[in-house]
């Protein structure tokens, strides 16, 4: 399974001062991003012999080898993980990881049944990844988790020198290893790029569509240039004093936000009114407060 390791740290404060209206959105929508994993997992990927990472990756090979359900074993293995969770984040993230786990696990068992959508292994693998994805980016956006693996990574950090992101890689690499010599490697192959696929949706489904970018121009027009990204696109622009550090010169930093679709607009007028300008654009996950999401003047 696949989880956002930079989104754990702030999962744990996302429940609290919540009114029941709120309390009762994020719980609809932790169930709702566990029910859409299900069908990926089981209208999908494992009718196609097809798996995910992690914990899950794990699951359904114990289940294919021993003809038992796939949610006893998705239950039974992150159970460890429940507790490490509580212990390293907090009791909401805990909470939260328990309910999307428990519905992901009696969704697979109830639609262990029901007929499957494709038996195209190419269709299973794209559209099973971008279901898992889609749901588990939910889930993690309403401040729970799936899977136990990054919790399991962060924790091995601290004792091997490795990054979180190398150990979860290398966990990933011995399951869909494992996926070869149990379902042949055509089918670990699907899996990888089912695994990359759902890996993508997540940043998407978190992130969004409309990306935002922060924006740092250094330019001897900045007054120009910034009165023209007000004026154009209808964004604040903020000026920084900075300070050339081979020829000591006194710089005024351009800095402001924008969206994906705004950028290939600021680069023009960027380039219009100062070809010479040093741009540096960077992109962000997230954006609050302020101005930034007034409409844009055209």
């Amino acid at each position: 399974m696949i989880d956002s390791t930079e989104n754990i740290g702030v999962q744990a404060a996302v429940h609290k001062g919540l009114s029941k209206t709120k309390l009762v959105k994020i719980i609809f929508f932790i169930c709702f991003g566990s029910v859409l994993m299900g069908v990926g997992i089981e209208e999908f990927l494992v009718p196609n012999k097809i798996l995910d990472g992690g914990i899950t990756g794990i699951s359904i090979i114990l289940s294919h080898l021993t003809g038992m359900k796939l949610g006893l074993f998705i239950f039974i293995l992150n159970i460890p993980f429940f507790y490490i969770g509580y212990k390293q984040i907090g009791k909401t993230f805990a909470l939260s990881t328990l309910l999307g786990i428990t519905v992901l696990s009696v969704s697979t068992a109830l639609l262990h049944d029901v007929p499957v959508f494709t038996t195209d292994p190419l269709l299973a693998t794209v559209f099973g990844g971008i279901i898992l994805g889609a749901g588990v980016g939910i889930v993690i956006r309403y401040g729970g988790s799936l899977d136990g693996t990054e919790i399991l990574a962060i924790i091995v950090n601290k004792k091997l020198p490795f990054s979180v992101g190398e150990i979860v890689m290398f966990f990933n690499l011995f399951i869909f290893t494992s996926a070869g010599f149990v379902f042949g490697w055509n089918r670990a192959m699907y899996s990888v790029l089912a695994y990359f696929i759902a890996y993508k949706t997540i940043d998407i489904v978190i992130q969004g569509l409309d990306e935002s970018k922060s924006v740092w121009i250094i330019s001897e027009n900045h007054k120009i240039v910034g009165d023209a990204i007000l004026a154009r696109l209808g964004r604040g622009v903020t000026y920084l004093n900075g300070e050339g550090a081979y020829t000591g010169d006194d710089k005024k930093v351009i800095f402001c936000v924008i969206t994906r679709l705004e950028e290939a607009k600021l680069k023009t007028i960027v380039e219009e009114l100062d070809p010479q300008a040093f741009l540096a654009i960077a992109n962000i996950t997230e954006v609050r407060g302020g101005r930034f999401k007034k409409k844009s003047i055209h």
